[in-house]
């Protein structure tokens, strides 16, 4: 594996942190940014300072206006841009938007990708994922699935709650996945102000990150016609695995640029403050907090790197995409948590962007999917390997 960066990925990362330092960081202080995530005035705002930059949704298909960027690159830009918290919306990676795109590139028809990807590469729409279920419902078992889609003349009727749907105010587009009469999970299209589909309530959490915030949805006799169909019919698991692969991977580059600007403004501040006569850094307590911390970027970054190699090969990389996830969540909030710790006063207030990255970030070990669930597979995966053949087996 090279991880060496080529001039031009080195140019494009150069030309992300400029953007983001020169341009995004000056918008953090800005009023319009709200619990349940930035306004869409301020996004559009941002959106239209990346598109003029060249910078906009490097992830999408070139065709459509991306730069069509590989998992490797990706990991490189998307660390740029997760160093302020309005960076993924400004570029327009953030979830659930990134993902969506992702997945409507793979499967989409000539039509949808018309319809509904090119307004999402090119920024002048949002989406939402909705396929989370309130109990009994679908979370982070999706085989427990309770949306019904049932064939009526040429249009399938879907009846369900989904919820913790982000960005779902204000979305365009939304991808529902929802179960057929046969029990087959299949994924649908539909627009947002389609009759049948409201937005029931907006859930107060943690982070304020994402433009429009985390919904709950109430879907009573939508109508979807066949050819919104997204993909096969009784594919849905399979293509949720499409787009959850890369997503948890790509949420890991994003989260690890802000625990970098947590762990710049903690090492900052311990270089310049004094105590007990001499700087924070050099008591040893701190100064063993920012080596963990350095260590567990480092180690952060070597592993979205090598998720990232395998998909670039044309590997499904389900699993290690799950160890990455695991491991990144858990050590980026190691160092958020650590430079809280060093920032003391400053750590817990307004007074620095850590305390903002600290909700943010905190999340991260339950967005597609928790901790626990990655391990469990992990685990299942190993013991089927270590299992012994099956008595008289040749």
């Amino acid at each position: 594996m090279d991880f060496s960066l080529s001039p031009e990925l080195q140019a494009l990362q150069e030309k992300t942190r400029r953007f983001i330092a020169e341009v995004v960081i000056p918008y953090e202080d800005d009023p319009r940014q709200t619990p349940h995530g930035p306004a869409e005035a301020l996004r559009d705002e941002l959106v239209a300072h990346a598109r003029a930059a060249g910078l906009l949704t490097p992830h999408g298909p070139r065709e459509l206006g991306g730069l069509g960027l590989s998992h490797r690159a990706k990991a490189v830009v998307f660390e740029e841009a997760g160093y302020s918290p309005l960076g993924p919306v400004a570029m327009n990676i953030h979830a659930p938007d990134e993902g969506n795109i992702h997945l409507l590139d793979a499967i989409a028809t000539p039509a949808q990708r018309e319809r509904w990807l090119r307004p999402l590469v090119e920024g002048h729409a949002r989406s939402c994922f909705a396929m989370t279920e309130p109990a009994p419902g679908a979370g982070s078992d999706p085989t427990m699935l309770t949306t019904t889609a049932t064939r009526d003349g040429d249009d399938y009727v879907i009846h369900g709650t989904k919820w913790f749907i982000t960005g779902a105010v204000g979305a365009r587009v939304a991808i529902i996945m929802a179960k057929l009469e046969d029990g087959a999970a299949t994924m649908f299209l539909s627009d947002m102000d389609a009759p049948g589909i409201r937005v029931e309530r907006t859930m107060d959490a943690l982070d304020a990150c994402f433009t429009g915030g985390h919904s709950v949805l109430r879907l009573e006799g939508l109508r979807v016609p066949a050819e919104n169909v997204l993909g096969a019919l009784g594919e849905g698991f399979r293509y949720a695995q499409v787009r959850l692969a890369p997503a948890r991977l790509t949420h890991c580059m994003r989260w690890l640029g802000a625990a970098r600007r947590a762990h710049d403004t903690a090492l900052a501040y311990a270089a310049r403050r004094r105590a007990f006569g001499k700087r924070l850094g050099e008591h040893e307590g701190v100064g063993f907090m920012l080596a963990d911390n350095a260590m567990d970027l480092h180690a952060a970054r070597l592993s979205t790197w090598h998720t990232a190699w395998v998909l670039d090969q044309g590997q499904r990389g389900k699993h290690e995409s799950s160890m990455s996830k695991v491991a990144v969540s858990e050590a980026v909030w190691r160092v958020v948590d650590r430079s809280v710790q060093i920032l003391g006063g400053q750590g817990v207030t307004g007074e620095t962007i850590v305390m903002r990255i600290f909700k943010d970030i905190r999340a991260f070990r339950i967005y597609d999917g928790p901790s626990e669930v990655h391990r469990w597979s992990v685990a299942r995966r190993l013991l089927r390997r270590a299992a012994p053949p099956e008595e008289g087996a040749s």
